[in-house]
């Protein structure tokens, strides 16, 4: 979500296509938007009320999508936007977990139960992904 520090649009070269650089590494490059992502990426309300997200993430449903997947940077390539998609018993998702380890979630049971499973967890455990899986899942969470 805050790939929009580390990706910079330097100018518009054409209706769907930006050069761009790269932040961290100052390397330039071109990205076009997905051609079946034109219509939501045409819409910039998430962008004008998400200034430190990326440029180029757009809601689509429930989910914000990436754009330009197909040309995006490397270090989005290796970003795990997404490792868990928490759903409730009525298979509704209502929640997301990134690769950080961050919940997105309005839901105040599921962020209650996040709370006491990091009290449990250590951070610095190198199972910590999986334990917080199995921990939710044990509480009656349904992870994809």
């Amino acid at each position: 979500m805050y790939m929009g520090d580390y990706i910079v649009i330097d100018h518009m070269i054409g209706p769907f296509e930006f050069a761009c650089e790269s932040v961290s590494t100052g390397t330039p490059f071109t990205v076009r938007v997905d051609d079946d992502k034109r219509d939501i990426f045409s819409d910039r309300t998430y962008p004008d009320q998400h200034p430190a997200a990326c440029r180029f993430l757009r809601p689509n449903g429930n989910l914000i999508q990436c754009t330009i997947h197909t040309d995006s940077p490397p270090q989005c390539k290796f970003y795990r936007c997404v490792v868990m998609r928490i759903f409730n018993e009525k298979r509704e998702i209502i929640g997301t977990v990134t690769g950080n380890l961050s919940l997105h979630s309005e839901d105040p049971r599921l962020r209650s139960i996040w709370e006491e499973a990091w009290q449990k967890i250590p951070e610095t455990d190198p199972d910590s992904e999986v334990r917080i899986q199995v921990f939710l899942e044990d509480r009656g969470y349904r992870i994809t």
